[in-house]
């Protein structure tokens, strides 16, 4: 599929399906519920995305404390990121979706799916930021060897 028609699919369809669904919504509990509910949807989706980046943010400075690369770290900081604006969206499918992206293990999941099919991650390799010994791994020479005697 063209990306530009993705894309337009998304920048025009995705408000279509929110309008609907807000009318929806406020033809059966009414409009200032609703109008309610929807900033109270991104003003919790604002206060968790803050408490979960600022733990995201501390994995990542303990990563890079240890020497490691935070790969899964970041990716998941771009996660709740689009999890930010997706809350802050008006709407009640973008905000179930940015909901989706504020639970940990789903997060972490979509995460290592996009790094397997990307090819950055291969089965049984270690994931991107997996700790390392640090030490380089020893050369080992295949051979044989016998002891002579010095007196003979």
């Amino acid at each position: 599929m063209n990306p530009l028609f993705l894309f337009l699919l998304l920048f025009v369809g995705v408000p279509l399906v929110e309008l609907y669904f807000l009318i929806e919504v406020g033809s059966r509990i009414g409009a200032l519920p609703t109008i309610g509910l929807t900033i109270f949807t991104a003003l919790l989706g604002g206060v968790l995305v803050r408490m979960q980046g600022l733990s995201t943010a501390m994995r990542v400075g303990e990563s890079l404390n240890r020497g490691e690369v935070p790969a899964i770290e970041m990716l998941e900081g771009a996660l709740l990121l689009v999890a930010g604006l997706m809350l802050l969206l008006p709407g009640f499918i973008t905000d179930a979706l940015g909901f989706l992206l504020l639970v940990p293990p789903l997060r972490r999941g979509l995460v290592l799916w996009f790094l397997r099919h990307s090819g950055t991650l291969r089965p049984g390799g270690p994931p991107p930021g997996a700790p390392s010994s640090g030490r380089p791994q020893p050369r080992v020479l295949e051979g044989e060897y016998r002891k002579e005697d010095d007196a003979g």
